[in-house]
């Protein structure tokens, strides 16, 4: 690479390397955080865009999964920087893969906040975008509301019905698809909700702020109705901030004397590898200590040097230990959580409830341009000990079942919850796995979640 490409994406071996000592040694994750944004000043012209430009097409062809048979646009053209960012993906021009539909381009600060600092800047409310695409006929519900947000505190529920959104009609944000309006781009931007809800009608006005994630968010001992003790834990974000609470979770968990756990991943879009791993680690206890968790390959250029496998940690106390694992699942199920799954094959006995998951067996080593911009481009692929991987249609549920936002999440009718506590009293299936997601669906998901404000992600550290 010209120096000016590699001032700018400077960190990236280094980002690789850390994850792949880490990952090689079977242990917890890097020794440190890897920051993303080097203090060292920037010359201001390897920010222009034809700069940008050069030294994204270089990278591509380095770094990128697909380098081998994705276009080579030249950087020169007119195209801006986004849209030159978007010609260099790979379209699916080998039967084995899909087009890359995950590869993005995000501001620095919000990628440091969330992945580094635990935070995000929004209003904390989530949709059912996904369930009701092209259906404006439907009801637009909350179904998810985090905790510490100004959604939360302003007393927005799931099941909430969105009547109108800054004074648009829900069924036009249906029509149109676009949910950006509650992704705010700045602190202070307000957002006035129309809500119908058990109590009637009523509007909250809500102003945008910093505020800490919540990963895990809930952690309870539920009764089936045969009278089995249950754990449920619900994990949104696969940051590094959700490893304690999990490990505190699970402690509880056995001291209840628990004989089944439910792990709730329909909402968690992914995060680090390390910390799904040490929470895989503590479900599978000492029967998956050492033994391979997720092995990430890249391409040719840099397989020899930077393929890592992590591996299952020995738990504090022997984690929970239970031979079995019912994980909630759904569209939104992604990346890092997926992995999870597909990381426990083998070690315990794995039920998938609840919808086909999102289907991304690739993640990135994300870069910052040092110019504001960080780069997420697909650098490698995932497989688990036995080399499964490229489910890039997802992974089907053991038992279908379908979501009601009516019901709070880690209650025994919430339908999800329900189906896997009759799996466990031996009652089987309610409704067998549906068949596998179509390609033309999976094709959309990027912007969907985008519009929904989640970015699937899966991040070697």
């Amino acid at each position: 690479m010209t120096q000016p490409s590699k001032a700018r994406f400077r960190h990236l071996a280094g980002v690789a390397m850390l994850a792949a000592l880490a990952a090689c040694g079977g242990g917890g994750g890097p020794a440190g955080t890897p920051m993303l944004n080097d203090p060292t000043p920037v010359a201001a012209d390897q920010c222009a865009t034809g700069s940008r430009k050069a030294a994204l097409r270089e990278y591509f062809d380095d770094w990128y999964f697909w380098y081998g048979i994705s276009p080579k646009p030249d950087p020169g053209n007119a195209a801006s920087l986004l849209g030159y960012f978007d010609s260099l993906l790979y379209t699916g021009t080998d039967p084995a893969f899909p087009a890359d539909r995950w590869s993005f381009v995000s501001s620095t600060d919000a990628f440091e906040q969330f992945f580094t600092e635990g935070q995000t800047l929004g209003y904390g409310v989530s949709v059912n975008g996904l369930e009701v695409s092209g259906r404006p006929d439907l009801p637009l519900l909350v179904r998810y509301v985090d905790p510490l947000s100004p959604a939360a505190l302003a007393g927005v529920v799931r099941g909430d019905r969105i009547v109108s959104a800054n004074g648009k009609p829900g069924a036009d944000l249906i029509r149109s698809g676009d949910f950006s309006l509650l992704s705010p781009g700045a602190a202070g931007e307000t957002l006035v909700l129309q809500l119908a809800g058990a109590g009637g009608q009523r509007t909250v006005t809500l102003t945008a702020v910093d505020y800490a994630l919540v990963p895990v968010t809930l952690a309870r001992v539920v009764t089936s109705p045969q009278g089995r003790r249950v754990g449920y834990l619900l994990v949104k974000d696969m940051v590094s901030q959700a490893v304690q609470p999990a490990t505190d979770a699970m402690a509880e968990f056995r001291t209840a004397g628990v004989t089944e756990l439910v792990l709730d991943l329909r909402y968690n879009g992914g995060g680090l590898v390390s910390v799904g791993r040490d929470i895989a680690s503590l479900i599978a206890g000492s029967r998956g200590a050492g033994r391979t968790y997720a092995s990430l390959l890249y391409n040719d250029r840099k397989a020899a040097e930077f393929n890592t496998t992590y591996r299952f940690t020995d738990p504090p106390q022997g984690g929970l230990g239970l031979q079995r694992v019912y994980i909630l699942v759904g569209e939104r199920t992604c990346s890092a959580s997926e992995q999870l799954a597909n990381g426990l094959l083998g070690v315990v006995d794995v039920v998938l409830v609840g919808g086909t998951t999102c289907g991304k067996p690739v993640g990135f080593n994300s870069v910052d341009d040092g110019c504001g911009a960080t780069y997420s481009v697909v650098n490698f692929e995932s497989v688990n000990a036995v080399n499964q991987g490229r489910y890039f249609d997802g992974l089907r549920p053991t038992c279908a079942a379908t979501e009601d936002f009516a019901q709070a999440l880690g209650t025994v009718a919430e339908p999800l919850l329900s189906v896997a506590l009759s799996h466990a009293d031996g009652g089987g299936c309610v409704a067998p796995a549906a068949g596998p997601r179509s390609r033309a669906l999976s094709a959309t998901l990027r912007r969907a979640l985008a519009g929904e404000g989640q970015r699937p992600m899966m991040l070697p550290r």
